[in-house]
C-alpha cells in the first residue's frame, strides 16, 4: 500500500511547493488593500469613514484611504436602493449604527435612485505638509456641497482711543464751590539777639631789665 501511494504524495508535495512559490512571488487576485492594519483594524476604519461620509456627505483622508473606502461606500448604496429588510440587515451589520443606516436608505438611495453606479467621487488635493502624503476629497456625487473658500489671514488693526465726550450738567445742578478764604500771614517771631561780643584789650608790653615808670 505504501509504495502504490507514495507517486500520489510525491505529486501532492510537488503542487504543493509549486503553490507556495507562486503564492509567494505574485499577488493573483488580491486586491484587499491592507492600509498597515489588521484585518478587524481595517474593517472597522472604513466603516466608520463611511459613516462620517454618510453623515457629512464629504470627507478629507488620505488619497489610499480614499480608494479603499470608495469600493465598500458603493456598496451600501446598493444595500439602500434593494430597500430590503435583509439589505438593511447587512447594512447595519457593516455600518452597526441605525441612524446611519436609515440615513442612506431614506436620502442617499433615494437620491441616486436613477444612477446606475459611480456614487462617489475622488478629488485629489495633493501632499499633506507634516508627512507628504497623498491627501484627497471623496464625496457624493449627487450631493449639493458648498465649496470651502480659504479663510484670508486678518491683520490686525490698531484702534485709536476714542475720546470720551464729557457729561456737561446744568448750571443749576452743578454745585457751587466756596473758594478758600486767604488767610493772613502769621506774624514772625522775632529771634534774640546775640549781645555784642567784647572787643580784646590791647596786652601790656613788658620790657625785661627796665623798669616800668609806673613803679
Amino acid at each position: 500500500m505504501a509504495l502504490r501511494q507514495w507517486p500520489h504524495l510525491l505529486l501532492a508535495k510537488s503542487k504543493r511547493l509549486c503553490e507556495d512559490r507562486v503564492s509567494s512571488r505574485m499577488r493573483h487576485q488580491k486586491k484587499t488593500v491592507k492600509l498597515g492594519r489588521t484585518a478587524d483594524h481595517r474593517r472597522a476604519l472604513l466603516a466608520n469613514q463611511v459613516c462620517a461620509l454618510i453623515e457629512h456627505q464629504r470627507i478629507k483622508t488620505t488619497l489610499a484611504k480614499a480608494k479603499a473606502v470608495r469600493p465598500l461606500a458603493e456598496r451600501m448604496v446598493t444595500l439602500g436602493k434593494n430597500g430590503s429588510i435583509h439589505a438593511r440587515r447587512r447594512a447595519l451589520a457593516v455600518l452597526r449604527q441605525k441612524g446611519i443606516v436609515k440615513k442612506l436608505f431614506d436620502d442617499i438611495a433615494q437620491r441616486s435612485a436613477e444612477r446606475n453606479g459611480g456614487y462617489t467621487r475622488i478629488v485629489k488635493l495633493g501632499a499633506r505638509k507634516s508627512d507628504s502624503a497623498r491627501m484627497a476629497f471623496i464625496e457624493w456625487v449627487d450631493a449639493d456641497i458648498a465649496e470651502e473658500k480659504p479663510k484670508k489671514e486678518k491683520k490686525a488693526k490698531r484702534k485709536e482711543p476714542e475720546a470720551k465726550p464729557q457729561q456737561t450738567t446744568p448750571e443749576a445742578e452743578q454745585p457751587t464751590r466756596e473758594e478758600p478764604k486767604a488767610e493772613a500771614p502769621a506774624p514772625r517771631q522775632e529771634e534774640p539777639t546775640a549781645p555784642p561780643a567784647e572787643e580784646p584789650k590791647p596786652k601790656k608790653r613788658r620790657w625785661f631789665g627796665r623798669k616800668s615808670d609806673d613803679s
